[in-house]
């Protein structure tokens, strides 16, 4: 039987599917309302931050953030943004469709991430304004190094934190280090609401105009106090014209409250989820990562706690890497790692042409990567089958 990257879609799913029916049956409204406004602080609460804005999508979360850096003033069109080369597309596809340059920064082979050293080399070629960067994985290199290269060079620091909720580098999670970071809740990450995703940050400033630009422009979300101020500011008195006031650009990037509902059921499982996936990471990890000869050494030691999404394996030949493909085939689900390198994807080789990278480590992990999943109902049987797998 195939062992999957995920098996439920929930976590204790038949308890949550229950709860959600009988939500169902007793909601008086199931677009934004109180169960997303209790979402939104409790996984506040969780993260350690003082804002969290929830979203339909870890997608939709970039492309609030970026809008509201530009709204704000923080970002200008045609300003230069670097990014990880290694990553998902929605990561870079904001920036590019918001009229900003993404500017590709390679990451280190033994990580999979960025680091403080390849942000340096970066910044001799190109005059950045802010750093996107995306937490691979669980996994993160020199990040509070990285957080300090930011704030000498006055660049923005956003963290693209969809894949490692919960990880810990030097007694701060992953998420907490940069202006604002991104989360994504969807079916298969660490903790689902089917669709989902949220914005973190302690700006509140940054966290008003990111509730301006979930819903169409408007201050129906906000604060008291801060709907009053928008409001003064713009001189709109008038009741009835105040709930159909734009104030500035924005979508409709609303959850429901199916999915609040669903968050708020999945939140106290946090700690379960978390510490199962660091457990299982280190039982397989030591034991396939020993095998050198055949795949390049991932380095997790100067992470305090890994909330790990997946599995890497870098070979070190495409034909180790074929290889591997054909004995999983049937048996373990694989895939790329994340979106590779993204400079190699059409959308980029399209629209930014003259920033291709030659000879990276992120297009290296592109043509011979492969990860497996991480998920908190791996059996041991399972886990000893993948073992065998990648070490025979």
């Amino acid at each position: 039987m195939m062992i999957k990257l995920i098996k439920s879609t929930f976590h204790n799913e038949a308890d949550t599917k229950q709860k959600l029916v009988e939500f169902l049956q007793s909601a008086e409204m199931l677009s934004f309302g109180p169960e997303c406004e209790k979402f939104e602080k409790q996984f506040a609460k969780w993260q350690g931050r003082q804002h969290c804005v929830f979203v339909n999508s870890g997608s939709s979360a970039n492309l609030a953030v970026i809008q509201s850096l530009l709204n704000s003033g923080k970002l200008k069109h045609g300003d230069k943004v670097g990014v990880s080369a290694l990553t998902w597309s929605t990561n870079v596809m904001p920036v590019m469709q918001l009229g900003l340059q993404a500017v590709p920064i390679d990451v280190e082979l033994d990580t999979l991430n960025v680091s403080s050293t390849m942000l340096r080399k970066t910044l001799r070629r190109h005059e950045i304004r802010a750093l996107f960067i995306t937490n691979l994985l669980g996994f993160c290199d020199d990040i509070e190094e990285i957080r300090y290269v930011c704030q000498q060079e006055d660049i923005i620091l956003i963290e693209d934190n969809c894949e490692s909720l919960g990880t810990v580098y030097r007694g701060k999670k992953l998420g907490n280090f940069g202006l604002a970071s991104t989360f994504s809740f969807y079916v298969g990450h660490h903790m689902s609401t089917i669709e989902g995703g949220a914005i973190c940050t302690d700006d509140e400033n940054l966290a008003t105009m990111l509730r301006l630009v979930r819903a169409h422009g408007w201050d129906r979300n906000l604060a008291d106090q801060q709907q009053k101020k928008i409001r003064d500011k713009h001189k709109v008195n008038s009741t009835f014209y105040s709930r159909y006031t734009f104030y500035d650009l924005g979508y409709n990037l609303r959850p429901t409250e199916i999915n609040g509902f669903i968050g708020n059921t999945q939140i106290p499982y946090l700690k379960e989820i978390t510490e199962t996936r660091q457990n299982t990471f280190l039982d397989i990890a030591e034991k396939i990562y020993s095998q050198t000869d055949r795949f390049y050494p991932v380095r997790y030691d100067h992470i305090d706690f890994i909330s790990n999404f997946a599995f890497p394996v870098v070979c070190r030949t495409k034909k180790i890497r074929d290889e591997l493909v054909a004995k999983c085939n049937g048996k373990v689900e694989l895939r790329p790692i994340v979106g590779g390198d993204m400079t190699k994807q059409p959308f980029f080789t399209k629209h930014e042409k003259r920033l291709l990278l030659k000879d990276s480590n992120a297009g290296l992990i592109h043509e011979q990567g492969l990860y497996f999943g991480n998920n908190p109902e791996l059996t041991n049987r399972e886990k000893q089958e993948i073992i065998n797998i990648f070490t025979s």
